[in-house]
């Protein structure tokens, strides 16, 4: 990866972190508890509920996320020089794969 491409990943990667993290602030607004004051029908009150647990786990997904583009960040800057090989066979993933996900430290087809 020439200089170019590492400083294009490297502004992308963090590009995806604030969008992450603008996620995780909203995610927390929604997965808070549901009061049993609010006068909500039985289904709507299901209902709810269930938008909340949905929500829960897209917020568990989106920490995990959060912490993996934290990491590729990290080796980037550090210059790791396995930052864009694939950790399973060691190939070269290719520009567009670490530009849609920095995260992924595999190729397409060891990521299947």
């Amino acid at each position: 990866m020439n200089e170019q491409e590492h400083e294009k990943v490297k502004l992308n990667i963090l590009k995806k972190i604030k969008r992450t993290k603008a996620d995780i602030s909203y995610l927390n607004e929604l997965t808070q508890p549901i009061a049993p004051e609010n006068s909500l029908g039985r289904l709507t009150r299901m209902d709810a509920i269930n938008n909340k647990s949905v929500n829960e786990a897209t917020l568990r997904q989106a920490k995990s996320k959060l912490g993996q583009l934290e990491y590729a960040l990290q080796r980037i800057e550090q210059k790791d020089k396995t930052f864009g090989q694939c950790s399973n066979c060691q190939d070269t993933i290719p520009l567009p794969r670490i530009l849609l996900m920095p995260e992924s430290d595999k190729c397409v087809k060891c990521a299947k």
